[in-house]
């Protein structure tokens, strides 16, 4: 029975995920105003703690089976939670019609596409810490990206320059650039203490601080991207275009680290 129901539970959550982004779709091209925002709200609110329960179960399922498309709908998971919370005071509910349309498609991916790839260390604390912080690190980070793409549009929007995205309900994007950075500055702060946590870990079961591989330098190379750019928007006052371009930089940089050496290992390779 609880297989069944969590089953049901996949296709309910991207409904709900789905028929929000349509809904928010709908009325912008219809320039109404947001009278079912609340509804809209309480939706994903529900959706969310379907999400949670489906992601409870996989990821804890006979340890801490961590693999492609479980770490892809716990980061969109996470991603929509940022999002559902910062339109709660910011009112940019809007945006978040970009950032369901996958979070559905990772949910149903998680369905599709089940893997086992129970980490090792699972019963070490400070390996719990290091992976907690890691997830929300990339979490906030993604919802940099999707965030810096939507102000790119915005931009383009606003110079009356060709766009495929014509949507009314674009917050200012002063509004949108202020929270992009404190997103930013605390996604910079955990992906620091991923770097140190990691190292710590290493140390302490491997006896090797840093494991000069891939991940690693990716990973490296992109807290140096986001580093500079919040180096850059104190010293020299970056924004717009210079702001939107390092984002999707050290995004990219982030995503080749984790989830592209995950794809391919477990994906391609069919490696665990």
């Amino acid at each position: 029975m609880q297989a069944l129901l969590s089953d049901f539970s996949y296709y309910v959550v991207a409904l709900i995920y789905a028929a929000v982004a349509v809904g928010y779709w709908h009325r912008a091209s219809k320039s109404t105003p947001s009278t079912n925002a609340h509804w809209h709200s309480v939706a994903i609110a529900v959706g969310l703690a379907l999400h949670a329960w489906i992601l409870y179960i996989s990821l804890f399922n006979g340890g801490l089976n961590l693999g492609f498309a479980n770490a892809l709908s716990a980061i969109f998971w996470l991603t929509v939670l940022i999002y559902w919370l910062a339109d709660i005071r910011l009112r940019m509910h809007i945006l978040q019609t970009f950032v369901l349309p996958p979070a559905a498609f990772f949910v149903l991916l998680q369905k599709f596409l089940p893997e086992s790839h129970l980490l090792p260390y699972a019963d070490q604390p400070l390996f719990m810490v290091h992976l907690i912080i890691a997830m929300l690190a990339y979490s906030l980070f993604t919802f940099a990206a999707l965030h810096a793409l939507l102000m790119a549009t915005a931009e383009r929007s606003l110079h009356q320059k060709f766009t495929f995205i014509k949507l009314p309900e674009f917050p200012p994007l002063i509004a949108m650039e202020t929270l992009l950075f404190r997103v930013i500055t605390i996604g910079f702060v955990l992906l620091t203490f991923t770097l140190i946590s990691g190292m710590v870990f290493s140390e302490q079961i491997f006896h090797q601080a840093l494991k000069f591989n891939h991940k690693n330098l990716f990973t490296i190379l992109s807290w140096l991207i986001f580093g500079g750019l919040l180096l850059g928007r104190y010293i020299y006052g970056w924004r717009g275009r210079t702001a939107i371009r390092w984002t999707l930089t050290g995004f990219v940089l982030l995503l080749l680290a984790y989830a592209g050496s995950k794809f391919v290992l477990e994906v391609l390779l069919h490696r665990v």
